[in-house]
């Protein structure tokens, strides 16, 4: 799996949900304002259960969109070192667009999201009934410019791969005959074809 680094904007947005990103190849940074200088108990405590994984960095001066060019620092620091790694930036700044797109422009991976709970690879690792995982499947599948697999074995691998490779065989074939029943994908020779309005 790779590295998933969540960048938080916390002079913006204050989440709450931090245990659920304590899992192996999740990196948090937290970005703090220069006069935030508490943080909730619960938050320390989640990220201090993450050892290295996590880290403070805090602005040294004040201004509006400090964290913004911190955070785009970072971003670049990181891909740089990693350029597989996923980032996850959440805000509520529509600003980080712009970069999000000049990112995947050049290849490298980033959404922006304004809760933690909306990051889809978390999703995919708390979901556990055969409802939840179509869902993900779903999800995934009509976000714009994905590459869809054309065939059971590359949507097999793709799914397997959603899940963090946690499922069996079984539970794989499993998704894909719900995805079927529900007429969200058509098989034809072979080959698989989308149905993406049979989404909901």
């Amino acid at each position: 799996m790779r590295a998933n680094y969540v960048l938080i904007d916390y002079e913006n947005v204050q989440p709450t949900e931090f245990l659920i990103l304590d899992h192996e190849n999740f990196y948090v940074r937290l970005f703090l304002g220069v006069n935030q200088n508490k943080i909730p108990f619960e938050v320390a405590v989640a990220l201090q259960k993450m050892g290295t994984r996590a880290e403070y960095i805090k602005s040294c001066k004040k201004g509006s969109n400090a964290l913004d060019f911190y955070i785009a620092f970072y971003v670049g620091q990181i891909a740089t070192q990693e350029p597989d790694a996923y980032f996850h930036i959440i805000s509520s700044d529509t600003g980080f667009d712009s970069l999000i797109q000049h990112l995947r422009d050049k290849k490298i991976l980033a959404q922006r999201f304004s809760c933690i709970k909306d990051i889809p690879v978390l999703r995919s690792l708390s979901a556990s009934s055969l409802n939840e995982r179509v869902d993900v499947i779903k999800t995934r599948f009509n976000q714009p410019r994905i590459t869809l697999p054309r065939t059971i074995k590359t949507l097999s691998n793709t799914i397997y791969h959603t899940f963090a490779k946690n499922l069996s065989s079984e539970e794989v074939i499993d998704i894909i005959r719900e995805l079927h029943k529900q007429n969200f994908i058509v098989l034809k020779e072979n080959k698989i074809e989308y149905n993406r309005s049979a989404s909901y």
